[in-house]
């Protein structure tokens, strides 16, 4: 152990100087569906809640594909910055304004739609009236996520983590204050009840990607990389490039958050009872996931620099460093799950003992979970470091969609195991991603230092 202290120190220190930032920015943006749910739930009750974590995962779901589409972003301005490349830089920023824009369009409508659909999900009435008019606005607000998100790539990808960071916490706060002041109608006003929620929502984000805008033309550091000759390049290039690694990462996102959204509508078909101790207990698994992200993002920005300046030795370190932080970051998770599982649903709900009983057994279930979800996630954002998009793609679509969904509708209907069923389902689901992802990583270090291995003693003999 000391050995690997010894070794790894510097890479473990790095990665946790750059991971902080950006997990305290990612668990600011879940936060804010949490802060809607602890708010609805407390001063509305458990319909409602129930409405909202619903609206609140589809929407995340149609958005997944973008949100992790644009993340890619912040790798390849990394590799370019370690090359010294401004112009490049500055052509990546741009092209991935424009592809969040054009996301916009097509997620922002296609929430829209679902919207208006709000039936096919198979929910009670109530839970589907409130669920319609909640998620319409929250579909207007995916248009200053994704802006924010293609923003912020910039700045992590130059290793200035901290500005989302801070623009996070602070929108968290104006949503934490906009849920009181429109859920409840303070002074002048109005009582908007669970709308009121959704509000909030849009308008902590649009505070988001106009902080995140200003912050980045009117700050020193980003002056070189955002210089007037440089508009003058074509970013077409680049806006393929975005997609075409966007769009197979943003596949690998949304099929995990796809699973756990269509295991949050089977879980209705078991009771709104259910339902609501599901959106309790995956909203608790969402905030450290949210937090494992950012150590996946730093991942992928360490391996993009190592990939920058060839050295398959700095891959394979910045990826051990990722996982090791990961792991060690999820077991504190799980043990906080396992041990104050009670007191943690306490702050979503009281005074329904239906709910609380069964949320308090799927927070132990979630910590149960921790250690594979932390793996399988840095897994994809040290993939993405390498742009290997394609293969991880597949094995989360196999994991999730091939074994997660089917075990989980089979043990919670079929062998009547009710919503813990579901949840196994999701854990083996996690587990089987966790590991091949990983074999995938270490597997395509392997062969980059072999290759560099040969070509080295190639020149050798030469």
């Amino acid at each position: 152990m000391l050995r690997f202290l010894n070794i790894y120190r510097s890479e473990l220190i790095d990665t946790f100087r750059l991971s902080v930032p950006i997990v305290i920015a990612q668990l600011g943006v879940i936060l804010m569906g949490v802060t809607d749910n602890l708010f609805v739930g407390r001063l509305l009750g458990a319909v409602p809640l129930g409405a909202a974590g619903l609206a609140n995962g589809i929407s995340f779901l149609v958005s997944s594909i973008g949100v992790g589409g644009l993340s890619v972003v912040a790798a390849l301005i990394s590799k370019a910055r370690s090359q010294d490349d401004a112009a490049e830089v500055n052509r990546l920023f741009r092209a991935g304004l424009l592809v969040a824009g054009l996301f916009s369009i097509v997620f922002g409508g296609l929430s829209v739609g679902l919207a208006y659909n709000f039936s096919l999900f198979g929910q009670s009435g109530e839970v589907t009236k409130l669920g319609i008019n909640f998620m319409l606005i929250l579909s207007a607000s995916l248009v200053p996520l994704l802006i924010f998100v293609a923003a912020r790539q910039l700045a992590d990808g130059l290793r200035f983590p901290r500005v989302a960071m801070v623009i996070t916490v602070a929108a968290l706060g104006l949503n934490a204050l906009f849920n009181y002041v429109l859920i409840t109608g303070v002074g002048p006003f109005p009582e908007m009840g669970l709308m009121g929620s959704a509000t909030a929502t849009l308008l902590s984000r649009s505070f988001m990607a106009g902080a995140m805008l200003v912050y980045i033309f009117r700050s020193a550091p980003f002056g070189p990389y955002l210089l007037p000759a440089f508009r003058a390049l074509s970013t077409g290039s680049n806006v393929r490039t975005i997609l075409r690694l966007g769009i197979p990462g943003g596949l690998t996102f949304f099929f995990e958050v796809a699973t756990f959204t269509l295991a949050a509508v089977i879980t209705g078909w078991l009771g709104e009872d259910r339902l609501a101790a599901h959106q309790i207990a995956i909203n608790m698994a969402s905030v450290t996931y949210m937090m494992a992200t950012g150590i996946s993002s730093a991942a992928a920005i360490r391996v993009g620099t190592a990939v920058g300046h060839g050295s398959p030795l700095g891959i394979f370190r910045a990826g051990v460093a990722a996982f090791t932080l990961s792991v060690a970051f999820m077991s504190v998770a799980a043990l906080v799950f396992f041990t104050a599982n009670d007191w943690l649903v306490s702050l979503y709900i009281r005074d329904n003992p239906a709910v609380s009983t069964v949320a308090a057994t799927l927070v132990i279930m979630g910590g149960i979970f921790q250690l594979s979800d932390g793996i399988q996630v840095v897994g994809v954002g040290a993939l993405r470091g390498l742009s290997d998009v394609n293969v991880p793609t597949l094995i989360t679509l196999f994991s999730y969609w091939g074994v997660a969904l089917p075990m989980s509708y089979l043990l919670g209907f079929t062998f009547h195991m009710d919503v813990v069923g579901v949840w196994i389902g999701l854990l083996a689901g996690l587990t089987i991603a966790a590991i091949l992802l990983t074999v995938r990583f270490f597997r395509h270090v392997g062969l980059k230092k072999s290759l560099t291995s040969a070509n080295v003693s190639v020149i050798d003999r030469q």
